[in-house]
């Protein structure tokens, strides 16, 4: 993440060479397409970002929230749209950089048919149990595992999602086995998983973390190396006994190929700015997310050694959609 801090300032001092044809820019209203139900990490993470813009730079943007198919049928809507400027998305690595080994046809091709605008931030997945569950650490949760191979249901906001394909990395390590419970959005899995009528929950820090703070859930632990400083007493799976584990899904804005790279630069500088605000900062730290920021040229890097990253991963997972 040290590469993207310095993006980000090489990005900043991109300012003064704006041309001007991006200095008008906007002159309508900009869609943001999230492709992900309201009240996801997503979701969340795309709200705070571009509220800062609309208040800062007086922009109007719209939040468009097109779930469904892993975030396919949203960021397909950004990859058809008008290539002007006035439609971007939110992708993340699920959409962008994993969807593409999982389904067999894809609608869009993250490379060719979308511009990197910004990479704004990277989140630890984290495991939850019920307030009230027997599970009071990582330990017990293999064990229980081990004494009864899928007996433990594992929910994730669906099939092929970096919390999906993390859970079959964990299961190899520690050569245990869940049973996967996909589900469509994080609403019904935190009212199951509060509940008690099933046992475990992986997603990203930014969806649960209100309910962990709120006493609702208990957290296991988080898939990134190091701790998240928003929960500072889960330790990391890597630290519970699985040396170099690491599993994170990150956000960045996308827009349609084609946008002129003037507009591209002056979303990608407007963004990394928000993105230094202290408000921000706090609001993404206080939702589990680590700040990332840099150049469009960075985050394309980042989605092409993702996609090489996890294609092998899902090969192994046997995981496959149509």
């Amino acid at each position: 993440m040290k590469l993207f801090r310095r993006g980000l300032l090489a990005a900043l001092l991109a300012t003064m060479a704006i041309p001007a044809l991006a200095q008008g820019y906007p002159t309508k209203p900009i869609r943001v397409v999230v492709p992900f139900p309201a009240g996801g990490g997503t979701d969340i993470i795309a709200r705070e970002v571009t509220h800062k813009l609309s208040s800062g730079l007086g922009w109007t943007i719209v939040i468009d929230n097109k779930p469904g198919s892993g975030g396919n049928i949203g960021i397909d809507a950004v990859a058809k749209s008008a290539p002007d400027g006035y439609t971007i998305g939110l992708g993340q690595t699920s959409n962008l950089s994993i969807n593409p080994s999982l389904y067999s046809k894809m609608p869009y091709d993250s490379v060719k048919d979308l511009v990197p605008v910004a990479v704004v931030a990277s989140a630890s997945l984290v495991l939850v149990t019920g307030a009230n569950s027997p599970y009071k650490n990582l330990a017990d949760v293999v064990n229980a595992s081990r004494a009864q191979p899928g007996s433990l249901n594992l929910a994730t906001s669906g099939n092929g999602t970096v919390a999906h394909l993390a859970s079959e990395l964990f299961q190899k390590t520690a050569n245990i086995k869940f049973t996967h419970i996909p589900y469509k959005g994080a609403a019904q899995a935190t009212t199951d998983v509060i509940g008690g009528s099933v046992q475990l929950y992986l997603s990203s820090v930014p969806t649960l973390i209100g309910h962990v703070k709120g006493g609702k859930m208990r957290a296991i632990a988080v898939t990134s190396l190091n701790r998240v400083d928003d929960l500072p007493q889960v330790p990391t799976v890597a630290a519970s006994g699985y040396k170099g584990f690491d599993a994170v899904t990150w956000f960045g804005f996308v827009a349609p190929a084609g946008t002129p790279k003037e507009i591209v630069l002056r979303l990608n500088t407007e963004i990394n700015k928000a993105l230094q605000d202290a408000d921000v900062k706090k609001k993404l730290s206080d939702q589990g997310a680590d700040m990332m920021g840099g150049t469009p040229e960075q985050f394309g890097a980042l989605i092409k050694s993702e996609l090489v990253r996890w294609a092998p991963i899902i090969k192994d997972s046997g995981a496959k959609l149509d």
